[in-house]
């Protein structure tokens, strides 16, 4: 009997993981086709713009990016942590009233999150008209040449309207993560994505065959219509979910005996886990956006550009497919380990732990093959693809760097995932002590990149995979001590690569490094380089 219970337990969580792995799919499908189409629209853009412009345009989209990680980051991570629901649990409750949801219900649960989700709304209207005067009053003095150029205090506002916009769709997004509607989501940010790339590709080309200097406004177009019609779509998709589910996509009171709810609004708990996430999350920005923070105080917009393009250009793998497993693995893990309680709860743990390690695994093969052909063949793509005015300005250097951060990201952002979605809150506060250490020691170690060795742009990129080390080693560590606790153990052994795949990247890092001394920009070198890397990928 004690077998059989075990293995339904195991079978119950089928669906879950089954959901996963179709949303990790559908997320990775979605990310690739976006991240395709906009790459492809900026290497027509670059033939349009300067370094100058892209540098601007890197500043407008950090704005843009910190307005909505700050609105609804935290909240995003918080609302995660809630239990998967059913919606036939809706058959108890009294559909006749609607102007409350009972709290005990599936649709309570859904409404709980979509009043959250309009804290966002409030947050980003706040922080962007914040960060917009702490701009428009910081850059004169960073950079006189910035507010100079054409249409960029009209392309700001754009672009702090449209955060607000996308916010909007925000109650619409929680729901589609609780129940597993990735389709939902890749419908409604495809569409979105295209109609930027048309919008800021073809306003660009008008503007360059009418012979007007418009400077950034295309990028801020693009991003207004990307939130308008994420907007659109996301509603037009659940306009009849809510009604059928017995919630609302509106703010609707919550009916509880107990004095868990705000106003009968707002779910305590999940808000005061979202204010200990915020408080981390202020920190975790500057890990995460550091790099273009510092750039920006301490370069010219040229330098600004050439490393935007660099780190675009290194960072597509990570947009491309670690960012959706990462969120999907984060999504799932807060589901499957949200109720674990003591021993009974062990082969749960065990099985999510099992699930981690192979995800790691794929991560380390992954990055063996990057750090093996990147740093050599990176120069070599980047001129074939955006020309030699931009390999020739140091921006290939810069990418070849990159390839040896990527790694260091994606374990980071996976063991991170796990993290956030197991600790409690004081394990949490003390992540974020030890954030804020990491964040020092990496605004030292820039600073004396930058200013003291001048190392440019190569140095950020090192001290940033110092930093992204030291947070690893601390996820590492929460790991294990998890899992002990749990009567299980890491197994960090599996991680190891065998030592056929070791000597073969070894190998043929030798031969690309020996092919690159002799490399005449010729099609010979794309040639040779891409057999090396093929029969290298074969052996793997």
């Amino acid at each position: 009997m004690p077998a059989k219970s075990e293995s339904a337990g195991v079978a119950g969580k089928s669906p879950a993981i089954s959901r996963s792995a179709i949303g990790a799919a559908l997320l990775i499908s979605l990310q690739f086709s976006s991240r395709i189409l906009t790459f492809v629209v900026n290497q027509v853009l670059l033939r349009y713009l300067s370094p100058e412009l892209l540098g601007i345009s890197t500043q407008l989209e950090l704005y843009s990016i910190t307005v909505l990680f700050f609105a609804r980051e935290s909240l995003r991570i918080a609302i995660q942590r809630q239990a998967d629901t059913k919606d036939d649990d809706f058959e108890n409750s009294d559909k006749s009233d609607r102007s409350h949801v009972d709290a005990r219900t599936a649709a309570g649960r859904s409404q709980a999150i979509v009043n959250l989700a309009y804290i966002s709304i409030g947050l980003g209207a706040v922080f962007a008209s914040g960060f917009a005067w702490l701009y428009l009053h910081t850059t004169p003095a960073q950079n006189p040449f910035v507010l100079e150029t054409p249409y960029v205090r009209e392309s700001l506002f754009i672009y702090g309207f449209a955060a607000i916009g996308e916010l909007l769709a925000e109650p619409c997004y929680v729901i589609a993560q609780q129940k597993a509607r990735f389709e939902v989501r890749a419908s409604a940010e495809s569409t979105a994505t295209v109609l930027r790339c048309l919008m800021t590709c073809g306003c660009a080309i008008l503007a360059s065959r009418m012979g007007r200097d418009i400077g950034v406004l295309p990028f801020a177009l693009g991003q207004g219509i990307y939130a308008l019609s994420l907007t659109i779509v996301y509603y037009w998709k659940f306009r009849t979910t809510s009604s059928t589910s017995g919630f609302s996509l509106i703010p609707t009171r919550i009916s509880s005996d107990s004095t868990l709810y705000i106003f009968s609004y707002f779910s305590w708990p999940l808000l005061s886990l979202s204010g200990t996430f915020f408080v981390q999350s202020i920190v975790k920005h500057f890990l995460t956006q550091g790099d273009t923070l510092i750039i920006t105080s301490l370069a010219s917009p040229r330098a600004q550009g050439m490393y935007a393009l660099a780190s675009n250009y290194g960072g597509l793998i990570a947009r491309l497919l670690l960012q959706p497993v990462e969120e999907v693995s984060r999504n799932h893990f807060g589901k499957a380990l949200s109720a674990v309680t003591g021993i009974s709860s062990k082969e749960v743990v065990l099985t999510t732990r099992d699930q981690l390690l192979r995800l790691l695994r794929v991560y380390v093969l992954l990055s063996i093959c990057i750090v093996t052909v990147g740093p050599t063949t990176a120069p070599l793509i980047l001129k074939a693809i955006a020309g030699s005015r931009w390999s020739s300005s140091g921006a290939g250097s810069v990418l070849s760097t990159y390839c040896y951060y990527i790694p260091l990201l994606a374990i980071n952002g996976l063991t991170e995932a796990f993290v956030s979605s197991v600790a409690t809150e004081p394990e949490l506060h003390r992540q974020t002590i030890w954030m804020i250490g990491f964040s020092i020691a990496f605004a030292g170690a820039a600073f004396t990149c930058l200013q003291v060795l001048d190392l440019g742009a190569k140095g950020l990129v090192w001290a940033n995979g110092a930093n992204m080390l030291c947070r690893i080693l601390w996820c590492t560590a929460f790991i294990k001590t998890y899992l002990k606790r749990h009567g299980a153990g890491l197994d960090s052994e599996f991680l190891i690569p065998r030592p056929i795949t070791i000597a073969a990247a070894a190998v043929t890092y030798a031969v690309l490094v020996q092919l690159h001394s002799t490399f005449n920009d010729g099609i010979l070198d794309y040639l040779e380089s891409g057999v090396v890397a093929v029969v290298f990928i074969t052996v793997l």
